[in-house]
């Protein structure tokens, strides 16, 4: 008889084992089933670790393995971090520093020869009395070589507006070369010596007209040692044009003055006055052609035996022109009378016969007044002159000329004392 197989038993269950190993829930009862002499103190609890198969490690993935990061290693790689400056060569960054480093010195250099032309400014306005403060500027460069070696190459110094007698100088312009600063440096320079120097000084016509004869006077070139005045001035209420001519002179070499004459002063369209010797006044050519056509101003002309004598007709002439209207016609139609007319001095006539000049439509009065103005009455009107400052004696005036836009005259000098050159 075959002997029955054994059935096996059923394989464990690893999840009963370990509900075996659990605390027994506090909260349930005891277990009605178990054997009262089988019950036990529970079992510590023991920490159960789970392990699963490694898998294989694949060679071509080495690289690529994960790994922790390395916080103090990340930090320490920042901290090392190359500067941008770095890859920039050592000569390229000499050269920066060269250039910073020059252009400070360049600034500083700027900045004491900005200093030194304001304390110059200062100095030149005290010494010579100046109502503003002039230009300066220094040239060369560095400049603080020069001041160590107590010798500037060119300083430029420009003052507008120089009062100067009756008129102001718009311009004074001077350049100094080879200046030989004088004392210890470096606060205690006392004064330069220039060595050499030349300018110029400018007086404009604008300046001219703005405060000569009440900005009535126009002047202008003539020539290149003359000046023309023409304007209008007011004499016994009328007004009369004037025209002047005013030739420049150099007094000694530091003034210069004008010397005016050729002045005329015009009655429109009747007659002329010039004063000065030998001059008086004439007709006009058309007052004299006026005259030369009017019996009446004709017969009152002729009728004064001082003035036809001057006109060249004799004293029978006189008589029958006086006479008869058809001679005094062929006397004064005659082709010189109106020229000889026109040269005629009527200042004798206005003195003694004030009633011809009103018959000849000249205001007596006026004339009257003309002959009390002396010359240089009229002439100072217009005349101007100016001189160098007092404190400027080492310079000289020369080469005066007259341009388009007014009076210039060169400045010159050498070895000049500026300060407390000594």
């Amino acid at each position: 008889m075959r002997t029955p197989t054994r059935i096996p038993s059923r394989p464990p269950n690893p999840y009963e084992e370990l509900a075996e190993l659990a605390d027994p829930d506090p909260h349930a009862g005891p277990d009605p089933h178990a054997d009262p002499g089988s019950r036990t103190e529970p079992l510590p609890l023991i920490p159960l670790r789970l392990t699963y198969p490694e898998a294989e490690p694949d060679a071509e993935s080495d690289d690529d393995a994960w790994s922790p990061p390395n916080h103090r290693r990340a930090k320490r790689g920042r901290r090392r971090r190359r500067s941008p400056f770095a890859a920039v060569p050592r000569a390229l960054k000499l050269l920066v520093a060269l250039v910073v480093c020059t252009g400070i010195l360049v600034l500083a250099d700027r900045c004491a020869q900005m200093y030194a032309e304001k304390q110059a400014q200062q100095k030149l306005q005290q010494e010579l009395h100046l109502a503003a403060a002039p230009q300066v500027d220094i040239h060369g460069f560095p400049f603080l070589t020069q001041v160590l070696e107590k010798r500037l190459q060119r300083v430029d110094v420009t003052v507008p507006h120089v009062a100067a007698d009756r008129v102001s100088l718009a311009e004074v312009r001077a350049s100094a070369h080879d200046i030989r600063l004088t004392g210890s440096l470096p606060k205690s320079i006392r004064g330069a010596v220039v060595g050499d120097l030349d300018g110029e000084v400018r007086l404009s016509f604008d300046d001219m007209n703005r405060e000569l004869a009440a900005s009535q006077v126009r002047f202008s070139r003539r020539d290149d040692h003359a000046v023309d005045a023409d304007g209008k001035l007011t004499i016994a209420g009328q007004e009369l044009r004037v025209r002047a001519q005013a030739r420049l002179q150099l007094s000694g070499g530091h003034s210069l003055s004008t010397n005016v004459d050729d002045m005329s002063l015009d009655l429109p369209g009747i007659a002329t006055y010039r004063p000065g010797k030998g001059k008086g006044l004439t007709l006009h050519h058309e007052t004299a052609e006026r005259i030369s056509r009017d019996a009446a101003r004709a017969k009152a002309l002729l009728s004064v035996p001082a003035l036809a004598e001057r006109l060249g007709v004799s004293r029978a002439d006189v008589a029958a022109a006086l006479q008869s209207e058809e001679k005094l016609h062929r006397l004064t139609g005659a082709p010189r009378f109106v020229e000889k007319l026109t040269r005629l001095n009527l200042i004798d006539a206005a003195v003694d016969h004030p009633w011809l000049l009103r018959k000849l439509g000249i205001d007596p009065h006026l004339i009257a007044a003309l002959t009390h103005i002396r010359p240089p009455e009229l002439t100072d009107r217009l005349a101007f002159s100016f001189s160098l400052p007092k404190e400027a004696h080492d310079l000289q005036l020369r080469d005066v000329r007259v341009d388009k836009d007014g009076i210039r005259a060169t400045l010159s000098a050498a070895d000049v004392p500026v300060g407390k050159a000594g």
